[in-house]
């Protein structure tokens, strides 16, 4: 985790805040190991396609190979927002985030879409988050993310174990 950290600092920009590490059971249940996740903040000049860029480069790094969607991986690296901008427009972004479950694991957007559509329901980012930008504020549903960690099921966010 800290060695994918070191090489965001400089390739992406400068690492501004680094979250606790946490352990996640693995989904489905028992599908592999549990999983590790972090939160980082990062000051940069670059766009946020060139961030994801430089974010799939390091993941490369790190020998993950991209073939199907939400397959086995090394290591993933995710872009969940850069400051409150929207892209590609509100339209989209809230079409992604009503996106029905069922669909999520099948269809995959053509273009960057931010912040990422349901990191509001998710305890394994909104935890970590919550680490190195608790008053950052979600700019379509106007909420911070400690507001937004504290609306998730508590059985969720217990399941997000601090362990560094």
């Amino acid at each position: 985790m800290r060695s994918a950290v070191a090489r965001m600092d400089g390739r992406i920009g400068r690492i501004a805040a680094l979250s606790r590490i946490y352990r996640t059971p693995c989904f489905p249940p028992g599908a592999g190991p549990d999983y590790v996740n972090a939160a980082v903040s990062v000051d940069t000049h670059l766009t946020p396609q060139e961030i994801l860029a430089g974010l799939h480069e390091i993941e490369a790094d790190f020998g993950r190979e991209r073939k199907q969607r939400w397959g086995a991986r090394t290591l993933d690296l995710d872009l969940l927002a850069v400051g409150d901008q929207v892209l590609p427009d509100r339209a989209t972004q809230q079409e992604w985030m009503r996106l029905p479950p069922d669909e999520r694991g099948r269809v995959a957007p053509q273009e960057l879409i931010l912040p990422h559509p349901r990191l509001q329901e998710r305890a394994f980012v909104l935890v970590p988050l919550a680490d190195v930008a608790p008053d950052w504020r979600h700019p379509v549903l106007r909420q911070t993310v400690r507001e937004m960690c504290d609306a998730l099921p508590e059985t969720d966010r217990k399941e997000v174990i601090a362990i560094a």
